[in-house]
Formats: structure tokens, C-alpha cells, sequence
């Protein structure tokens, strides 16, 4: 029964805390654009065809 005078005010230390990262990090701007790195990992490089024409190249010799 006297670990719950500890445990209480640790949670709502812990809840606190956790809620004022939440606050920053919505206020930082970490929440406003979701989809956006998904889209660029798949987006083409049109760069990687010059170099697979250029290994094609060198293989070719």
C-alpha cells in the first residue's frame, strides 16, 4: 500500500511529461506533412539511368 504514495505522483510526473512532448512536437512541426517522406522513397531518380548506362558501358569493353 505505501509503494502506490510513490507510484501515483511518478505517473502523473510521467503523463505530464509526455504530454508536454507532445505539445512541442506538434507546435515544432512534426505532424504537418505525414505523407510526404513516404512519397519521396519512392519517387525515380532520373539519375541512376546515366550510371546503369555507364556500367552497361564498361561491361561492353
Amino acid at each position: 500500500m505505501e509503494s502506490i504514495y510513490i507510484l501515483i505522483p511518478i505517473s502523473i510526473v510521467l503523463v505530464l511529461l509526455i504530454g508536454i512532448a507532445l505539445w512541442w512536437s506538434s507546435k515544432s512541426g512534426q505532424f504537418d506533412d505525414l505523407e510526404g517522406p513516404g512519397h519521396r522513397i519512392i519517387m525515380d531518380d532520373d539519375d541512376t539511368e546515366h550510371l546503369i548506362s555507364q556500367r552497361s558501358d564498361k561491361n561492353n569493353e
